[in-house]
């Protein structure tokens, strides 16, 4: 299926996806000022960071389910909503621990409303099945597209207006998510309407125990929090890290959005290879990939040149577990509760982005660099590719739902 032919509630999903990611993913170029304002150290926005991405994945499964019941639309303008008031109140906070409320709490359940979770599962229902892991890729690239926009803007606003006024316009720009959502119905694809009659006579808890059951699902998970624990570290660390080295702001802010812009390569990337190779195989891959470009980083000199170079391949593996893992979830479980059933896998990525975004300001502020991290985040990533191997991924037979 040609990507002009999927159907509109794709590419408002994608639209939906550039904003909300976008702007998360420009958060880590507000560490400094922030700091420099509130006069505390960077594990205070590093924790602040890590309660947002925790409090995301809390609220992935109820919001998942909500999803699956009444529908993306409805929790996508909720989660517009709370994304905008979390914004626009941080822009006010007078007292640093009020973050944790606004920029942790708000945004947090801002964006588990307006994300992957939410998006990919309605995506999954207006899909066929062997086009999902294309398709998933697809809207995977949107979130880093908006990365790719927004986080030089964001550095502009910086510059020009100061932090305040840059979350407040950003507050304004949530919005448009609502008329977005207006558009997000979802109806199932001719071609997999069969499957979905069978699916549909299972309940929520004959899908959690038929998922709790299967070893691969536990596996997944594992594999997912590296993925959370990777993205997060680099994504609030690396402006800071390049800060450290004596670059200036504006090759940080390149180098996240070189991330974004090969990311949107990427993602469609492996969405495709998963498609036409076994995911598990592809996944391994992704991970090995990643664990050599970490590693080579950490013992490279640090240049304006090394770290756009690392922008652009570290963002080439970016997201593209998202596609993979969302479709292995799709493939063995089926689209009904794939929201539900991706919610928790994503609640187990932001414990390891909670993680991720947490331990590295507490262990830069203990030890006065980075490298610990670094050289976790590379053994991590060599188990990652480890763990994909064994996972069972044929389909499960409903007569047999706890087969593993």
């Amino acid at each position: 299926m040609s990507i002009f032919r999927f159907p509109l509630l794709v590419w408002m999903g994608i639209a939906i996806l550039i904003i909300s990611l976008g702007i998360r993913q420009s958060f880590g170029i507000f560490m400094m000022p922030v700091t420099d304002t509130f006069h505390t150290g960077r594990e205070f926005f590093s924790f602040a960071i890590a309660l947002q991405n925790l409090l995301f994945g809390v609220f992935q499964p109820f919001v998942g389910m909500a999803a699956d019941r009444w529908g993306a639309r409805r929790v996508i303008t909720f989660g517009a909503l709370a994304y905008a008031a979390g914004l626009y109140l941080t822009s006010l906070a007078g007292e640093p621990g009020w973050l944790y409320i606004t920029l942790g709490a708000l945004v947090g359940l801002g964006l588990s409303a307006t994300s992957y979770v939410i998006v990919l599962g309605a995506v999954a229902r207006v899909v066929p099945a062997r086009y999902t892991a294309k398709a998933f890729g697809l809207t995977t690239a949107a979130g880093s597209f908006g990365m790719f926009v927004v986080i030089p803007g964001a550095q502009s606003l910086l510059s020009d207006y100061g932090w305040q006024a840059a979350l407040q316009i950003f507050a304004l720009i949530c919005c448009l998510m609502i008329a977005f959502a207006a558009f997000m119905k979802n109806t199932n694809s001719e071609s997999d309407t069969k499957g979905a009659a069978v699916e549909s006579r299972q309940t929520l808890r004959e899908a959690l125990q038929e998922a709790f059951n299967h070893k691969g699902y536990w596996l997944i998970h594992a594999g997912f929090f590296v993925c959370g624990f990777h993205v997060m570290f680099i994504a609030t660390h690396l402006p800071s890290y390049l800060a450290d080295k004596g670059l200036p702001g504006a090759t940080a802010a390149m180098a996240l959005a070189y991330v974004g812009i090969f990311n949107i390569f990427g993602s469609y990337f492996w969405g495709v290879m998963g498609d036409k190779f076994d995911k598990r195989y592809v996944m391994t891959s992704l991970y090995l990939i990643r664990a050599l470009i970490i590693a080579a980083f950490a013992v490279l000199p640090i240049t304006e040149q090394s770290a756009a170079i690392f922008g652009g391949a570290i963002g080439f593996c970016w997201l593209g577990t998202v596609p993979l893992t969302s479709g292995l979830v799709r493939q063995i479980f089926g689209a009904r509760y794939m929201s539900t059933l991706y919610g928790l896998v994503f609640f187990t990525h932001q414990v390891g982005s909670f993680l991720g975004a947490w331990i590295g300001g507490r262990v830069y502020d203990y030890y006065g660099s980075y490298q610990p991290i670094w050289w976790a985040s590379v053994i991590l990533a060599v188990c990652a590719a480890l763990i994909h191997l064994p996972i069972n991924d044929r389909p499960v037979s409903r007569s047999a739902a706890t087969s593993s």
